[in-house]
């Protein structure tokens, strides 16, 4: 196995979850959540394979070490129990009007972990750690416009819709937060 140093991900914990960087022994558990159809459903569209799971594992791991923030591999503090994926990503959407420069946040959960406020809880996580790290920069998020407990979410933490994008084929609402909440 070749030795790497990769800068530390931080590692957060709220009332009942630890958040912490991905390494590659958490395929399992990323390639569980992502070939649900349930979870593909609003998202890609459908399950993933195993390569579109490691790929996705990969650019995990590599956001932090490319641009200093990126997903947490989230799990119950008192079980264990993977949870899911939440944090932000850089990524070049073909969207139009584009939309980049600032950090998109994200989650997805386990669909037996759906409903029970962990979306809510670790988002906030990740978002009072990008109020003290990104300075100035807003953040952004966008949903499929039927994600309807995505989008509660998104609102519960502060987003507002902006605009709708032109993305994989239909309108896709874009929902912006400024730095610190605003």
């Amino acid at each position: 196995m070749l030795a790497t140093t990769l800068p530390p991900v931080p590692v957060l914990e709220t009332e009942r979850l630890v958040m912490r960087g991905h390494r590659p022994d958490d395929f399992d558990n990323v390639h569980r959540l992502w070939r649900s159809p349930e979870v593909a459903k609003f998202i890609t569209g459908h399950p993933s394979t195993e390569m579109e799971s490691q790929m996705r594992l990969l650019r995990y791991i590599g956001h932090w070490a490319a641009y200093g923030f990126g997903y947490w591999c989230v799990s119950e503090r008192d079980t264990g129990d993977f949870v899911g994926d939440v944090g932000f990503g850089k990524l070049k959407r073909d969207m139009a009007p584009p939309v980049s420069g600032e950090p998109e946040i994200g989650w997805v959960l386990m669909p037996h972990h759906q409903g029970k406020g962990y979306a809510t809880e670790a988002a906030r996580a990740a978002l009072e750690w990008g109020d003290a790290n990104f300075g100035d920069s807003g953040t952004f998020c966008i949903f499929h416009p039927d994600n309807a407990g995505s989008i509660r979410v998104g609102e519960k933490l502060g987003y507002r819709f902006s605009h709708n994008a032109h993305y994989m084929g239909g309108d896709t609402p874009v929902y912006v937060r400024p730095a610190n909440g605003g």
